[in-house]
Protein backbone atom coordinates (compact mmCIF):
# COMPACT_ATOMS: atom_id res chain seq x y z
CA UNK A 1 0.00 0.00 0.00
CA UNK A 2 1.03 3.47 -0.67
CA UNK A 3 2.07 5.77 2.10
CA UNK A 4 0.50 9.08 1.98
CA UNK A 5 3.61 10.85 1.01
CA UNK A 6 3.85 8.37 -2.33
CA UNK A 7 -0.03 8.99 -3.19
CA UNK A 8 0.58 12.59 -2.94
CA UNK A 9 3.67 12.37 -4.65
CA UNK A 10 2.02 10.03 -7.65
CA UNK A 11 -0.99 12.90 -7.41
CA UNK A 12 1.82 15.81 -8.38
CA UNK A 13 3.73 13.56 -10.81
CA UNK A 14 0.24 13.22 -13.15
CA UNK A 15 -0.38 16.92 -12.83
CA UNK A 16 3.06 17.73 -13.83
CA UNK A 17 3.22 15.17 -16.22
CA UNK A 18 0.13 17.39 -18.09
CA UNK A 19 1.87 20.52 -17.80
CA UNK A 20 4.43 19.04 -19.42
CA UNK A 21 2.76 18.23 -22.08
CA UNK A 22 0.54 21.00 -22.44
CA UNK A 23 3.54 23.78 -21.62
CA UNK A 24 1.92 25.27 -18.55
CA UNK A 25 -26.61 29.69 20.29
CA UNK A 26 -23.41 29.92 22.52
CA UNK A 27 -22.20 33.56 21.76
CA UNK A 28 -20.03 34.03 18.73
CA UNK A 29 -16.29 34.35 19.49
CA UNK A 30 -14.55 36.99 17.14
CA UNK A 31 -11.21 35.43 15.57
CA UNK A 32 -7.90 36.80 17.04
CA UNK A 33 -4.57 38.13 15.74
CA UNK A 34 -3.31 34.42 16.71
CA UNK A 35 -1.68 34.18 13.34
CA UNK A 36 2.04 32.62 13.29
CA UNK A 37 4.51 33.75 10.60
CA UNK A 38 5.70 31.22 8.36
CA UNK A 39 9.12 29.50 7.54
CA UNK A 40 12.10 32.37 5.71
CA UNK A 41 12.04 30.19 2.97
CA UNK A 42 8.33 30.88 2.22
CA UNK A 43 8.90 34.53 1.58
CA UNK A 44 12.36 34.45 -0.08
CA UNK A 45 10.91 31.44 -2.52
CA UNK A 46 7.48 32.76 -2.94
CA UNK A 47 4.96 30.21 -4.52
CA UNK A 48 1.59 31.86 -5.13
CA UNK A 49 -1.87 29.61 -4.77
CA UNK A 50 -5.19 30.91 -6.56
CA UNK A 51 -7.17 27.43 -5.14
CA UNK A 52 -6.76 24.86 -2.43
CA UNK A 53 -7.67 21.94 -0.78
CA UNK A 54 -9.39 21.91 2.54
CA UNK A 55 -10.34 19.10 5.43
CA UNK A 56 -12.00 19.27 8.85
CA UNK A 57 -10.75 16.85 11.63
CA UNK A 58 -12.15 16.53 15.35
CA UNK A 59 -10.64 15.32 18.62
CA UNK A 60 -11.89 15.70 22.00
CA UNK A 61 -15.08 17.30 21.32
CA UNK A 62 -19.05 15.76 22.35
CA UNK A 63 -19.95 17.17 19.33
CA UNK A 64 -18.42 18.67 16.63
CA UNK A 65 -19.29 20.91 12.99
CA UNK A 66 -17.58 22.33 10.38
CA UNK A 67 -19.14 23.80 7.27
CA UNK A 68 -17.07 25.44 4.67
CA UNK A 69 -17.49 25.96 0.72
CA UNK A 70 -21.40 24.36 1.44
CA UNK A 71 -19.88 21.22 2.30
CA UNK A 72 -20.40 19.81 5.60
CA UNK A 73 -16.63 18.11 6.93
CA UNK A 74 -17.77 16.52 10.20
CA UNK A 75 -21.17 14.83 9.32
CA UNK A 76 -19.25 11.81 11.98
CA UNK A 77 -18.52 13.56 14.71
CA UNK A 78 -21.64 16.35 14.32
CA UNK A 79 -23.91 14.32 17.09
CA UNK A 80 -21.16 12.16 18.71
CA UNK A 81 -18.08 12.25 20.35
CA UNK A 82 -14.92 12.33 18.92
CA UNK A 83 -11.77 10.38 19.71
CA UNK A 84 -8.22 11.95 20.88
CA UNK A 85 -5.56 11.65 18.92
CA UNK A 86 -4.71 8.82 18.02
CA UNK A 87 -0.49 9.37 18.86
CA UNK A 88 1.47 12.20 19.66
CA UNK A 89 2.04 12.54 15.71
CA UNK A 90 -0.85 11.79 14.62
CA UNK A 91 -0.75 14.59 11.84
CA UNK A 92 0.97 12.63 9.56
CA UNK A 93 -1.78 10.03 9.18
CA UNK A 94 -4.40 12.80 7.54
CA UNK A 95 -2.65 11.94 4.16
CA UNK A 96 -4.42 14.51 1.59
CA UNK A 97 -7.40 16.65 1.79
CA UNK A 98 -10.36 15.08 0.80
CA UNK A 99 -12.24 18.27 -0.82
CA UNK A 100 -10.21 19.35 -3.96
CA UNK A 101 -9.89 23.02 -6.04
CA UNK A 102 -11.76 25.36 -4.13
CA UNK A 103 -11.30 28.74 -5.24
CA UNK A 104 -9.71 31.27 -3.20
CA UNK A 105 -11.63 32.12 -1.01
CA UNK A 106 -15.11 31.22 0.43
CA UNK A 107 -16.46 32.50 3.17
CA UNK A 108 -15.39 31.62 6.78
CA UNK A 109 -15.55 28.41 8.05
CA UNK A 110 -18.49 28.08 10.20
CA UNK A 111 -17.79 26.05 13.23
CA UNK A 112 -19.96 24.81 16.05
CA UNK A 113 -19.23 22.80 19.01
CA UNK A 114 -18.97 21.26 22.26
CA UNK A 115 -15.64 20.62 24.07
CA UNK A 116 -14.79 18.02 26.61
CA UNK A 117 -16.03 19.98 29.96
CA UNK A 118 -19.86 20.13 27.98
CA UNK A 119 -19.72 23.99 26.99
CA UNK A 120 -21.04 25.09 23.20
CA UNK A 121 -19.08 27.11 21.23
CA UNK A 122 -19.65 28.80 17.84
CA UNK A 123 -16.84 30.80 15.88
CA UNK A 124 -16.12 31.37 12.35
CA UNK A 125 -12.58 30.97 11.16
CA UNK A 126 -11.41 33.62 7.99
CA UNK A 127 -9.38 30.68 5.87
CA UNK A 128 -8.87 33.97 3.14
CA UNK A 129 -7.64 36.08 6.30
CA UNK A 130 -5.30 33.62 7.64
CA UNK A 131 -3.65 33.01 4.05
CA UNK A 132 -4.39 36.18 2.44
CA UNK A 133 -1.17 36.56 0.50
CA UNK A 134 -2.01 33.46 -1.09
CA UNK A 135 1.78 31.87 -0.45
CA UNK A 136 2.16 28.55 -0.01
CA UNK A 137 3.99 27.61 3.43
CA UNK A 138 6.76 25.73 3.02
CA UNK A 139 10.76 25.50 4.51
CA UNK A 140 12.87 24.49 1.16
CA UNK A 141 15.71 26.67 -0.19
CA UNK A 142 15.35 27.62 -3.58
CA UNK A 143 18.94 25.26 -4.25
CA UNK A 144 16.86 21.95 -3.78
CA UNK A 145 13.66 22.78 -5.63
CA UNK A 146 12.96 21.24 -8.74
CA UNK A 147 12.58 23.39 -11.68
CA UNK A 148 9.70 23.13 -14.40
CA UNK A 149 9.96 25.32 -17.05
CA UNK A 150 10.23 29.16 -15.73
CA UNK A 151 11.04 28.53 -11.64
CA UNK A 152 10.03 25.99 -8.91
CA UNK A 153 6.50 24.68 -8.53
CA UNK A 154 4.19 23.18 -6.50
CA UNK A 155 0.84 21.63 -6.43
CA UNK A 156 -2.48 22.85 -4.72
CA UNK A 157 -2.07 23.25 -1.00
CA UNK A 158 -3.90 20.89 1.90
CA UNK A 159 -5.58 22.92 4.35
CA UNK A 160 -6.38 21.19 7.46
CA UNK A 161 -8.70 22.66 10.31
CA UNK A 162 -8.66 20.76 13.58
CA UNK A 163 -10.71 21.23 16.78
CA UNK A 164 -9.19 19.51 19.18
CA UNK A 165 -11.39 20.09 22.48
CA UNK A 166 -11.20 23.90 23.20
CA UNK A 167 -8.72 24.91 20.25
CA UNK A 168 -9.29 25.14 16.93
CA UNK A 169 -5.86 25.34 14.97
CA UNK A 170 -5.14 25.50 10.86
CA UNK A 171 -2.88 23.73 8.94
CA UNK A 172 -0.80 24.24 5.29
CA UNK A 173 0.76 21.22 3.97
CA UNK A 174 2.28 21.21 -0.22
CA UNK A 175 4.30 18.83 -2.10
CA UNK A 176 7.44 20.38 -2.82
CA UNK A 177 9.10 18.30 -5.35
CA UNK A 178 13.07 18.88 -4.30
CA UNK A 179 16.41 17.73 -6.26
CA UNK A 180 17.33 15.69 -3.67
CA UNK A 181 16.57 12.41 -1.76
CA UNK A 182 15.07 13.80 1.50
CA UNK A 183 15.29 9.80 2.67
CA UNK A 184 18.59 8.77 1.67
CA UNK A 185 18.42 5.83 -0.43
CA UNK A 186 14.89 6.19 -1.11
CA UNK A 187 14.58 7.34 -4.53
CA UNK A 188 11.10 8.17 -3.96
CA UNK A 189 11.97 10.73 -1.78
CA UNK A 190 12.53 13.65 -4.03
CA UNK A 191 10.42 16.03 -2.14
CA UNK A 192 8.85 17.68 1.32
CA UNK A 193 5.17 18.14 2.61
CA UNK A 194 5.77 19.71 5.66
CA UNK A 195 3.11 20.59 7.85
CA UNK A 196 2.77 24.25 9.74
CA UNK A 197 0.58 25.43 12.03
CA UNK A 198 -0.68 29.12 10.86
CA UNK A 199 -3.12 29.76 12.82
CA UNK A 200 -4.56 28.60 16.64
CA UNK A 201 -7.06 30.28 19.15
CA UNK A 202 -8.16 28.76 22.45
CA UNK A 203 -11.97 29.67 23.18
Amino acid sequence: MLSPFNVRRATFSIAVSVLLMTGCHPAMSAQTSATIAPPAPTHAVPLKFKQHNFEAVCYNTLTCSVIYANNDFTRLFENKPSPSPSSPDYKKSWGTASYIGIKNFPPPAEVRWKSKDGVAHETKVDIGDIFKDELIWHNVPKADMADFYSGPVAGEPDIFLEVNDRTINVYMTTLIPTKTEQIPGNKNSNGRDDIFLAWSHTY
